[in-house]
């Protein structure tokens, strides 16, 4: 990454080194000299600004998440617009966007860097324009299919959206950006979610509107990302020979990078200068494919590195365990919640139980920072405390006729899985440089979708078991029984550890003071025997 430099100081230097008369009557205009020095400070303060990309890209944000539709997609499915049977919605519609999602992560994550992020944006609006057209005006199963796949695209290419703005804004800018992006998002899914649930309720508006509603938010979504500047670098095929500093311990993914496993430090260790800086392009079009694999192979060992780290690897086990059921039990919800309260004969809440499921989430994900706890000792206590917790809530969905029961666990569940993801993200983060961290989360989201496909194909698909909606809550419930056992297990190790440490160094502390008492006792009766 270049060294951020202030907006006017091409200005000084230009004063310092003015253009020389050829130049200025080489300018396409033969314009005075100080006007092409004012236009150069112009496009020199427009390039370096920070603000414009992260508005525009707020804006897609906002726009992208505006989905009011998106909570009843189930009853639209099954109601007299779409006319689909629940049986197939559960067994061949859903499970077509796990597949595609699966397909489409790992090419789509290579090629999200490789074009710098913007091609991709594009791509996801155009993604959600064709998902919402075929919503609204096609019929049948595998046009609906379809629908899933296309959105499959969408949810692969989010990468982009969160990696762009570390493109084109200075590293002293991460924490702030970072804030304003993930922050919109949530607003929008919130106000989205409200928005839905009182036209639904309220003004009785058919959810063939809110698909219309949809369709355009999505559709101004897609209209902001050609503003978006063009980003010059990426994280890994497109680098800068010279990178910026890492930013502080408040300022981002790479905080605290120092003080995190050797092998995932971002400071260079001797294997590291021996291999050389990282792969960057080469002039011309010779070597490309050269180069591509070089950077492939910087990313395996990258993997190979952070993995080693025991702390590290236990924590995107989790991540990637914990993400595949959550996904599982998210994309399946509203399907349980149509059966315990059929759409055509019951109101329905939800938009309202969506809405407080990301109030609750923001809430949980704020106040992770006022929990003081040694995670290295209690990290993966809370993690298998909480995946019973989520166990729990699955059970009581799945036993309770009840659709405020089945409301309330949901609520319960999303809240604890966006509390421990908060967590683990952090205690990855801290100890990896922002492209570790990136690389990372997205071989532990592919993970996660490869244990996501396994249990669709098992127990979802009309090809594997094709089990009901209630008994699949069973399966996802006992899914996290044994997340649960998994890490209870690590935890009781760990703590047993911890104790036996400070045993053996308690009683490394008496034997050396019992020594030294000794040694002091033969001074003095040796000095008294003198006397």
């Amino acid at each position: 990454m270049a060294k951020p430099c202030h907006p006017w100081a091409a200005c000084e230097e230009q004063h310092k080194h003015p253009a020389s008369p050829a130049e200025a009557a080489a300018s396409p205009t033969h314009l005075p000299s100080f006007v092409v020095e004012a236009m150069g400070c112009w496009k020199q303060k427009k390039t370096n600004t920070w603000a414009f990309p992260t508005l525009i890209l707020c804006l897609y944000g906002f726009f992208y998440m505006m989905k009011p539709s998106e909570p009843f997609l189930t009853p639209y499915l099954t109601g007299p617009d779409k006319n689909l049977t629940t049986d197939e919605v559960t067994n061949e519609i859903l499970p077509v966007w796990t597949y595609s999602y699966l397909a489409l992560l790992f090419p789509v994550f290579l090629l999200t860097d490789y074009v710098r992020y913007k091609p991709v944006l594009l791509l996801q609006g155009i993604s959600l324009i064709l998902t919402w057209l075929l919503l609204l005006f096609a019929h049948g199963v595998v046009a609906m299919q379809l629908v899933q796949f296309f959105y499959g695209m969408v949810t692969a290419t989010e990468v982009a959206y969160y990696a762009y703005i570390y493109s084109v804004v200075s590293t002293q800018h991460y924490q702030r950006v970072t804030s304003y992006c993930r922050s919109v998002t949530l607003v929008a899914a919130t106000v989205a979610a409200v928005l839905g649930q009182l036209l639904v309720s309220l003004a009785h508006v058919s959810y063939f509107y809110l698909n219309a509603i949809t369709l355009a938010s999505v559709s101004l979504a897609f209209l902001c990302a050609f503003f978006l500047p063009m980003p010059q670098r990426s994280m890994f095929f497109h680098r800068k020979d010279a990178p910026e500093p890492l930013p502080g311990p408040d300022k981002g993914p790479a905080a605290g990078a120092a003080h995190g496993p050797r092998s995932c430090r971002e400071e260079r260790s001797p294997d590291a200068a021996a291999r050389g800086p990282s792969p960057q392009p080469q002039a011309g079009n010779s070597r490309p494919h050269r180069h591509t694999l070089s950077v492939l192979l910087q990313l395996a060992r990258d993997l190979r590195d952070c993995y080693g780290s025991r702390p590290l690897l236990y924590w995107s086990l989790w991540w990637a365990l914990a993400t595949a059921g959550f996904n599982q039990v998210v994309n399946y919800v509203q399907v349980l919640w149509d059966f315990r309260a059929p759409s055509h004969s019951s109101p329905v809440y939800n938009g309202a139980v969506e809405a407080i499921a990301m109030f609750l989430s923001s809430v949980t994900s704020f106040l992770v920072q006022y929990i003081k706890i040694n995670w290295d000792h209690f990290g993966e206590l809370a993690l298998g405390i909480f995946s019973v917790i989520d166990a729990g809530c699955l059970f009581l969905m799945h036993f309770s006729t009840n659709i405020w029961a089945c409301y309330a666990g949901y609520l319960i569940f999303k809240a604890c899985y966006v509390l421990l993801l908060t967590i683990a993200t952090f205690q990855i983060a801290v100890n990896l440089s922002m492209e570790r961290y990136a690389l990372m989360f997205g071989f532990n989201n592919f993970i996660a979708l490869l244990i996501q496909t396994i249990l669709t194909i098992v127990v979802v698909d009309s090809r594997g078991l094709g089990l009901d909606i209630v008994t699949q809550f069973l399966i996802y419930g006992s899914y996290f029984v044994v997340i649960h056992g998994i890490f209870m297990i690590r935890s009781i190790c760990v703590l047993v550890s911890c104790k036996c440490q400070r045993k053996i160094a308690r009683s490394c502390t008496e034997q050396l003071n019992q020594a030294e008492h000794e040694s002091r006792e033969q001074i003095v009766t040796s000095y008294m025997t003198r006397l």
